[in-house]
């Protein structure tokens, strides 16, 4: 056993046996490596990474080549989910290096933790077009020993490198340039055209395989027909989501969403579940279903979570990070059927002849000679053309799913990495906050506020606003460990206003409030309007990064931008709004010509050429009108509601209602004359 043994991450644990010396990120590894002048090796993943499995067989567990690693390097092993600012410095690294990335990521570094060399996977035998493993680390012990300048130049040529990755994308735009005012509809129009040459109009999604869900560039349309009517913007939304759901990326028998899918058609799924990528579309379906009132929307977002509640919470309320692709050393194999189990599960000839071709089974597999279920007609079509009615055939193949999961329940699951985790927690929070305004589960209230809870409690690091970003129970001991990051901070932030707004509590609010300020103390750079992705306390990494892509999960500056958005309209702030603005007007290059890239930030401009209403309740029944009026679909809002006037808000001030429950609509401050049903409400709010 390593000393990976004494970590709490899943991934590092699955390495304590290995032969490698491993280290975890900690200042003894650097330590040893200034002591003894020997390069770094960093070797960075995750638990349910497929390759990161498989090149651990190939090499890690090989004691002839861990030999080699032992005598020639200080080996560092990384979960890039507990440790995302050594992933973004390293994954920098090696797109610049060899133009693309990915996991395992290997790379080597002088003894101060700057990369010279990098790169993902590599095989035990040369293949592939790579050396072998083994011949890459005799090549860089023969570099470092002989080649020493070169190596120096070449960390010091990387890390001016990597420092100015964001250059590009904050340049000037041309409307900025020629003095236009840059929040204006035709950026917002140039964003969905850019967005609407990529879009998959066959299968929907955007592009090609292999296939992302895309939630953010989804919520950007579904948000850009509430405010310009582009039908065009709604129908891919819907279109995208309804294939998704149909598809193989979606379990349709436990509910959830894999991470993407390897073909066009959503058929074929890389198994993983990831917690983030579920909280994304849950958020999503649930404004969708507000619009459209679809059933499909409705129960992929009752399944998904109740997946969420069954297999990915803890104990005390807090969410696991992922499900594994792989069970038994397959990917997959918990997931898939043959023709014949289908069959024999089924209660009779017919009910498997139907279920069977509405599924997609087929004799010989659909996928590598196994079936994954889809729907490849909605059910609506596939009744007509069998003869029977959407509500009948739905009453036959709902048993057949129910027995399905319990011989699915015996097999060898996937496995679980229960590590949770600050930012991807926030981020289900929303969802669970949002699907509560969607559907009026009291069971989504009641998850939300209690995962908050718990998050401000475990994750405390320090009295004035410092958290962890990562937690876990062991031996019913809570250990915390390593400072949050922005995303931490900017999704909790968004999901403390997003639960104010279905409880009520000002506790929350006033908590996101304190948490910004925090975040602008400690994270802020103040000469780009943008905040680093590390604090300034933080000491361990060679360099702060600024993160400004939406990729699989928002940017925390992104995210930051709504935070303030929101706040400086709630607490009467026009400074959060005017750093808001300066933020976008950063970004707008890069969002206007890569819009799929920016996708949250392009969400945000929206609020800066459409802008924000205000609205109070005030009265005995302000949480049922509350209630009430977040059923229906009002992006472009900030919401409170109170019993009283309290003059400790700035929307709340003054507000006497003699009693009665009055609704108060207002834009900048300006109030149009208080109303008392939500549908006045809403006639003011169009």
């Amino acid at each position: 056993m390593n000393r990976l043994q004494f970590e709490t991450s899943p991934y590092l644990l699955q390495h304590a046996h290995n032969p490698v010396d491993w280290y975890a990120w900690k200042p003894e590894a650097f330590e040893r490596a200034k002591k003894e002048d020997k390069p770094i090796l960093v070797s960075i993943g995750y638990s349910t990474c497929h390759w990161c499995h498989v090149m651990e067989r190939e090499s890690f567990e090989n004691s002839d080549v861990a030999a080699i690693m032992n005598e020639n390097f200080i080996n560092i092993k990384v979960d890039r989910e507990e440790r995302p600012d050594v992933d973004h410095i390293y994954m920098e690294a090696c797109v610049i290096m060899t133009g693309s990335g990915g996991w395992p990521l290997n790379c080597f570094l002088t003894p101060d933790g700057r990369p010279f060399l990098a790169g993902t996977y590599y095989p035990p035998i040369a293949a592939f077009n790579r050396p072998s493993w083994p011949q890459l680390l005799h090549h860089v012990t023969d570099v470092y020993r002989n080649r020493r300048k070169d190596v120096e130049e070449q960390a010091s040529r990387l890390i001016g490198n990597i420092e100015q990755t964001n250059s590009y994308f904050l340049a000037k735009n041309e409307a900025e340039l020629s003095g236009i005012n840059p929040f204006n509809p035709v950026v917002l129009h140039n964003v969905f055209q850019t967005l609407k040459k990529n879009f998959d109009l066959q299968d929907g999604g955007f592009g090609g395989a292999p296939k992302f869900p895309g939630s953010m560039a989804l919520q950007f349309l579904l948000d850009y027909h509430h405010f310009t009517g582009e039908t065009a913007a709604l129908e891919h939304t819907v279109f995208s989501l309804d294939r998704m759901i149909r598809g193989g990326i979606y379990d349709q028998l436990g509910g959830g969403f894999a991470r993407y899918a390897t073909d066009r058609a959503w058929l074929v799924p890389h198994f993983e579940k990831m917690l983030y990528d579920n909280a994304l579309l849950v958020g999503l379906l649930s404004d969708t279903y507000k619009v459209t009132q679809q059933p499909i929307f409705r129960r992929a977002i009752e399944e998904t979570l109740a997946w969420v509640e069954r297999e990915m919470t803890s104990p005390d309320g807090g969410f696991y990070s992922a499900m594994d692709a792989d069970s038994e050393g397959e990917e997959g194999k918990f997931y898939v059927w043959s023709a014949e189990e289908i069959a024999a599960t089924c209660p009779s000839a017919e009910d498997a002849a139907l279920f069977s071709s509405y599924y997609g089974v087929e004799p010989l597999g659909n996928w590598e000679g196994h079936n994954i279920l889809w729907c490849p007609l909605p059910l609506e079509a596939f009744a007509v053309e069998v003869g029977q009615s959407p509500e009948a055939l739905e009453a036959r193949f709902a048993p057949i799913r129910t027995q399905l999961m319990s011989v699915r329940d015996e097999r060898i699951r996937p496995g679980l990495d229960d590590k949770i985790l600050l930012s991807w927690n926030a981020l289900m929070a929303s969802a669970y906050a949002k699907a509560y305004t969607a559907l009026g589960n009291e069971t989504y209230k009641v998850a939300a506020l209690r995962n908050v809870d718990f998050l401000l409690q475990k994750f405390k690091m320090d009295e004035i606003g410092g958290l962890y970003h990562t937690y876990k129970k062991v031996k019913d001991q809570d250990q915390a460990q390593y400072a949050a990051f922005l995303d931490d901070y900017a999704y909790l932030i968004t999901a403390l206003l997003d639960v104010y707004e279905i409880s009520l509590e000002t506790r929350y609010l006033r908590q996101a409030a304190d948490l910004t300020e925090y975040t602008l103390a400690h994270f802020l750079d103040g000469t780009r309007n943008l905040f680093y992705f590390t604090s300034r306390d933080q000491q361990d990494v060679v360099l702060r990064k600024i993160e400004l892509y939406d990729n699989a999960l928002p940017s925390g500056n992104s995210s930051m931008v709504q935070n303030l958005q929101r706040l400086g309209l709630l607490w009467g702030k026009m400074q959060y709004i005017e750093l808001a603005a300066a933020m976008l007007k950063e970004m707008l290059t890069g969002l206007e010509r890569y819009p799929s890239s920016f996708a949250r930030w392009a969400n945000a401009l929206i609020y800066m050429v459409y802008p924000m209403h205000e609205v109070a309740i005030v009265g005995p029944a302000a949480a049922e009108l509350s209630r009430e009026l977040q059923k229906n679909y009002i992006p472009n809002k900030v919401l409170m509601g109170a019993l009283e006037a309290d003059d400790t808000f700035p929307l709340l001030a003054g507000r006497q209602t003699q009693g009665k429950t009055q609704i108060f609509v207002c834009q900048n401050y300006t109030c149009q004359l208080p109303v008392s049903t939500t549908a006045e409400a809403l006639t003011l709010l169009k």
